[in-house]
């Protein structure tokens, strides 16, 4: 895996090995990306469920003002910290909290925290044919913390498997989605304002 575009584009990233982590596919987060533009550029960013970081270094390397990124795993919170180390950005740019995803929401919602994106490709769940998802995407949109994290104009990104059947709260709506193989990248906006037009792009390889 590599930094895919900005001033680290063509630099490697470390990735852990095992299945409890599942980096964004190249293709995927090309897609994810070029769909962002130039909304990467000065924003701050949260990415939640980091793994190896990729999201959020992405968003450093395209220009990002400050990256809070959050991992539950000590072992890949210090793969982030090498892969940063590996790819020479400003580390005062990017904030690595180790911690679980939902006591972070809790806690950057009690201080008033607001972020222009807030990026998750969380571990993926089962699917859910007949019932109410129970994934931590799901979840995710659940939390009624959430939407205060996000900005005026900002975006909620996440990732799932088209198994997952999530259902949207009346919190969000839906603006985009990108769909690549078993992967669904989906873009929400607050819905206590006007969305944009549906977008649904099928972005196959």
């Amino acid at each position: 895996m590599r930094i895919i575009g900005g001033t680290a584009a063509g630099l490697l990233l470390k990735v852990p090995k095992g299945f409890d982590v599942r980096p964004t596919p190249d293709l995927v987060k090309q897609a994810l990306f070029n769909s962002l533009g130039a909304r990467v550029v000065g924003a701050r960013v949260l990415e939640l469920f980091a793994g190896s970081g990729a999201l959020g270094l992405e968003c450093l390397s395209r220009g990002a003002a400050q990256v809070v990124s959050v991992e539950k795993a000590n072992r890949h919170a210090r793969m982030i910290r090498e892969n940063l180390e590996a790819i020479h950005l400003d580390p005062k740019r990017f904030d690595l909290r180790v911690q679980d995803a939902f006591q972070a929401i809790a806690q950057l919602a009690e201080a008033s925290r607001q972020f222009d994106l807030v990026l998750a490709d969380p571990p993926y769940g089962e699917k859910n044919v007949g019932r109410r998802s129970t994934s931590f995407a799901q979840q995710l949109l659940d939390d009624a913390r959430l939407p205060s994290l996000i900005a005026p104009d900002g975006l909620l990104v996440i990732g799932h498997t088209k198994r997952d059947t999530l259902t949207v709260p009346a919190a969000w709506a839906e603006v985009k989605m990108l769909k690549h193989g078993d992967s669904v990248i989906r873009f929400f906006d607050k819905g206590d304002r006007l969305s944009l037009t549906a977008d649904v792009a099928d972005e196959r390889g």
